[in-house]
């Protein structure tokens, strides 16, 4: 945004977080802004993102991996739902030898509407052939925990990008079980099965 003489700060980083990139561009940029500008100024910022992964890495979030593995080595279905484009997905699993362990793979430009539209998890789950009442979203935004919300599956946010009153928040007043957390490494064992339990009565 910068080379585009553009003002991006902090606060606007995490009230987009969590959305595609036409959507956040869209939103900063206003309406008016033309698709093909929208389109450069996505692919740049991509670029940019895996040259980074390439150069300094990347490290899972704590306890990620660790329940990563537990359910895969319980043959319990996973896949990746983003915002980003595929080849960004592929570049994070690789650098975190994670690709094994997710059945499907959901990006942004494979829907016509991203999160908070619950249609990314819905295609995710009739990828893996789970209905949404038995999907668990692990999600650290509020767009993401509002689509699982509107796609009928139940969440478990992280305060890793938002305060925890403000994930809650997301919940409030719907029938699907949230539950919030500070960190993946905190989860309680049986988690995932109390929350699916609690979805589907």
């Amino acid at each position: 945004m910068a080379e585009e003489g553009v003002p991006f700060d902090e606060h606007t980083f995490r009230r987009t977080f969590g959305q595609r990139n036409d959507t956040i561009i869209a939103d900063v940029m206003g309406p008016k802004v033309a698709k093909q500008r929208i389109a450069a100024i996505a692919a740049a910022k991509e670029r940019r993102y895996r040259t980074l992964i390439a150069q300094e890495g990347i490290e899972a979030l704590p306890g990620a991996l660790e329940w990563i593995r537990r359910l895969h080595a319980r043959e319990i279905p996973q896949a990746v739902v983003s915002s980003a484009p595929p080849e960004n997905i592929h570049t994070i699993l690789e650098a975190l030898a994670a690709g094994a362990f997710f059945q499907k793979l959901v990006s942004g430009e494979e829907v016509r509407r991203g999160k908070p539209d619950p249609e990314s998890f819905l295609l995710a789950a009739q990828r893996l052939g789970v209905p949404p009442a038995r999907c668990v979203v692990v999600e650290d935004a509020p767009a993401g925990l509002e689509a699982a919300r509107r796609a009928g599956m139940a969440g478990i946010g992280l305060t890793t990008t938002h305060p925890a009153e403000e994930l809650a928040a997301v919940g409030a007043g719907s029938a699907m079980p949230l539950r919030i957390f500070d960190s993946l490494a905190g989860l309680p064992e049986g988690v995932f099965e109390g929350l699916i339990e609690a979805a589907t009565g």
